[in-house]
């Protein structure tokens, strides 16, 4: 078996309200966002944590935040240097090359060990808890240490898009940010969450039992909704950096993140449900025997949406068991089902037997994680 021993997290600096948002990522252009009261009005955060001053300049990078989380696991009775293998997911490392793990091994400095890289999104920090959950089943790793982090901050300031606006001048068209890109700026934030997996339990606090992580993609049947690096054709396939002219990468800010919300709406919750019957088929999951459902929600828009979709299909999850923390600690993507079962975890609420479900989509190209924990 593997058991979640510990779980530590990272937020940087203080908490960030909404009026305070353009004190750090800007006005782009001088112009205020059309965007903006409407998104933070149906996203529900009230507060978020950026890794950089109101000047613009980092106080972390991605690397440094994760490597925080992980050094918070430790203590006298689990040491640094114990760690046999570390696995980190992130949608935003630092650079393309080395990887997010080697940096924040870097970081760490402490000795030499496995390391593994996941980069996608919100399920990266996922599939880097299941190597490591693969890793201590095998009898490979008598410990494994997974991580979920953004660093996305960066991405959002203005100046990364005064180009563009220039660019739009010259042609005599609006200079406004295109929707699908000033979306996302007002939605996602900064930090680091961190996992100890190891082949016992903790003897003398509760530990939870891994009991299964699911994962599934239905990148076969749709196109891409989420995406950075690259321009969407008009028949939504993608184009990748790599085949744009140079000029255009600042132009047309091709590094910044895109969502296309209509696909994001249309499918995210769906086929989030699709899974779901499969997995209720193949582990004969008792949906009512659930005590805490703890959703990834980029937004508070999706929570209606997912609990009417659970209840039409036979599998309705009370609101008293959902927890979420989204409206403190914002959209941290990959970080975010570690922010959530790192509070839940250490909050003193958790008591023995008690079943915990978590669901995490991934609207880049619809990817879908389950995990299924008891406490023990």
């Amino acid at each position: 078996m593997a058991y979640i021993n510990r779980i530590s997290k990272f937020l940087p600096n203080n908490p960030i309200s909404n009026d305070e948002m353009e004190d750090y990522i800007g006005l782009v252009h001088g112009i205020r966002s059309k965007a903006r009261a409407v998104v933070l009005r149906n996203n529900g955060i009230k507060s978020r944590y950026y890794a950089m001053d109101k000047s613009g300049k980092s106080t972390h990078t991605n690397a440094q935040l994760t490597a925080e989380a992980v050094r918070a696991l430790c203590d006298d009775d689990f040491k640094l240097e114990e760690i046999d293998l570390m696995a980190c997911g992130t949608t935003s490392p630092d650079q393309l090359v080395p990887s997010h793990a080697s940096m924040v091994h870097g970081e760490l400095g402490d000795r030499d060990r496995e390391i593994a890289s996941f980069t996608g999104s919100c399920c990266s920090g996922i599939n880097a808890l299941k190597y490591a959950y693969l890793a201590i089943l095998s009898g490979d790793k008598k410990n494994a240490v997974a991580t979920g982090s953004e660093k996305l901050s960066s991405w959002m300031k203005a100046e990364r898009f005064d180009a563009e606006m220039d660019n739009l001048k010259l042609l005599d068209e609006n200079p406004y940010l295109n929707f699908e890109k000033d979306f996302l700026r007002w939605m996602l934030s900064d930090g680091a969450g961190a996992i100890l997996v190891q082949d016992k339990a903790n003897e003398s606090r509760n530990a939870l039992r891994i009991d299964w992580i699911d994962m599934d993609s239905f990148g076969n049947e749709l196109k891409t909704c989420m995406y950075s690096g690259a321009s969407k054709l008009e028949n939504g396939d993608l184009l990748g950096w790599n085949d744009v002219p140079s000029k255009d990468v600042a132009n047309k800010t091709l590094f910044s993140l895109k969502q296309d919300v209509k696909i994001l709406s249309e499918n995210i919750v769906p086929y989030g449900n699709v899974f779901l019957r499969k997995i209720i088929e193949k582990r004969k999951l008792e949906i009512d025997q659930i005590d805490y459902f703890l959703p990834h929600l980029s937004s508070i828009f999706f929570k209606d949406k997912i609990y009417q979709t659970l209840k039409d299909d036979g599998n309705e999850i009370p609101y008293e068991k959902w927890f979420i923390n989204l409206e403190k600690v914002g959209n941290v993507g990959s970080g975010s089902a570690f922010l959530m079962l790192e509070e839940l975890f250490n909050s003193n609420k958790l008591e023995k037997g008690q079943r915990i479900l978590l669901m995490i989509p991934e609207s880049a190209r619809f990817s879908y994680a389950y995990l299924h924990l008891t406490v023990v």
